[in-house]
């Protein structure tokens, strides 16, 4: 008898894809040490936009007709994976200038500004920020204070944004502010705009090579053709590119936690105490093994979320093809659209609830593997803990995430936030 193979859900990579993720391991090794060295300097690693531009990564998902290479997104989150490997602070730079930069006006913007904007930045010449956070409005953005007003040709934005990703030196980022009726829209700004300036948030406990910045608008003068989607449309676009930002974050969590093991089962197979190697100790293979475990739950879950969100991107690309006024299609009406989202939206949320819970406690085991030498920023294990304190913080705090998932599952009237 024979059997067919009916899953198409296998995961498994092509040439291409390969050819393209040796690439970026390629790039991840030639600047390890460097990235090391700039962390404990606590600057910005200045190889990482010519050496990943040059094999495409500053515009993977993005289209080829905008200078990308035109990826899907799990050969996307592939990458990410990787880089994790190098650290939070590495694959962050990728998320605020890819996942919740360039993408968000790849999936809302015009044909002007898929041009304007999305050329530049594949190529490396200007690099992206997300300016969404306040200082009171984090896990509820609907709480932001940043307000806009029309003035003849321009939208006038005033406020303050910070944690902004890329902060420091993007030439670009995408924002959000209130308007006079209270309905929140979305906007591009160049940050060579009058009225906007930025400042570097200092003393971070990690994530010290990607720069984060408090960001101030003051009168600042945006253009009405840089408005990103329709008036008052902000909060669907925020929420869709936290979609990607999570998705990032989780892929990134688990290349931490590769490195952790890796790093672990090193250092064990080495290391004597007690007449043999830690490696024998059953305690050090209880670490070992729960490592191995959260990389494999983690991973899978990612891949998964990936592919939804896929099928998301697929539909409304569709809609783009064949609906003139698609925006107006992507309401509660639409029951198709809906639940590819809802889908989309929960494993998402799944993801990086699991995957960075895992990372923090993987690098935590990692620590307790090396004993002292793990206590110092030296040691990579040391870098992965500090990093991924982050990550169970920013693109949604896991507690906030759990009521997402939970609130998904069972119909809007029991949402508890």
């Amino acid at each position: 008898m024979s059997w067919s193979n009916l899953s198409k859900m296998n995961f498994e990579v092509s040439e291409e894809q390969k050819n393209f993720l040796n690439k970026v391991d390629r790039v991840c090794k030639s600047i390890r040490d460097y990235e090391t060295r700039c962390y404990l300097d606590e600057k910005i690693n200045d190889r990482v936009i010519p050496e990943f531009g040059e094999i495409g990564m500053l515009g993977c998902p993005i289209s080829k007709k905008y200078g990308g290479l035109g990826y899907d997104i799990l050969t996307y989150l592939f990458a990410l994976e990787r880089i994790g490997r190098e650290g939070n602070s590495l694959r962050t730079f990728f998320s605020a200038h890819v996942s919740i930069g360039q993408m968000v006006i790849q999936n809302w913007g015009n044909a002007e500004q898929k041009q304007k904007y999305l050329v530049n930045t594949t190529n490396g010449t200007n690099i992206m920020g997300f300016a969404l956070t306040e200082p009171d409005a984090g896990s509820d953005p609907g709480r932001m204070s940043t307000k806009f007003e029309e003035r003849g040709d321009n939208y006038v934005l005033n406020g303050t944004k910070h944690w902004v990703g890329n902060g420091t030196f993007a030439k670009v980022i995408t924002t959000y502010a209130k308007g006079p009726d209270g309905k929140i829209s979305a906007f591009i700004v160049d940050t060579n705009s009058k009225g906007f300036s930025s400042e570097e948030m200092k003393n971070k406990m990690g994530l010290l090579t990607v720069k984060n910045a408090e960001i101030t608008f003051e009168n600042c003068l945006v253009p009405k053709e840089n408005l990103l989607g329709k008036l008052g449309s902000g909060l669907s676009v925020a929420y869709s590119a936290l979609i990607d930002g999570r998705l990032s974050v989780a892929a990134g969590a688990v290349g931490v936690m590769k490195d952790c093991l890796d790093e672990s089962i090193k250092y064990s197979q080495k290391r004597e105490q007690h007449g043999s190697v830690l490696a024998k100790k059953q305690l050090i293979q209880e670490h070992i093994a729960t490592m191995i475990v959260n990389i494999e739950s983690s991973r899978w879950l990612v891949y998964r979320a990936g592919i939804a969100r896929q099928r998301l991107h697929d539909y409304v690309e569709n809609l783009k093809e064949n609906d003139a006024n698609w925006m107006s299609s992507l309401n509660r009406q639409n029951t198709e659209y809906s639940a590819l989202r809802n889908r989309a939206d929960r494993l998402a949320a799944i993801a990086k609830l699991h995957a960075t819970n895992a990372a923090f406690d993987c690098a935590n085991r990692a620590v307790q593997v090396f004993g002292s030498y793990g206590y110092q920023k030296t040691s990579r294990v040391a870098r992965h803990f500090l990093d991924s304190r982050a990550i169970v913080i920013y693109e949604g705090a896991n507690e906030v995430l759990k009521l997402k998932i939970a609130s998904l599952e069972m119909g809007e009237k029991y949402d508890s936030y």
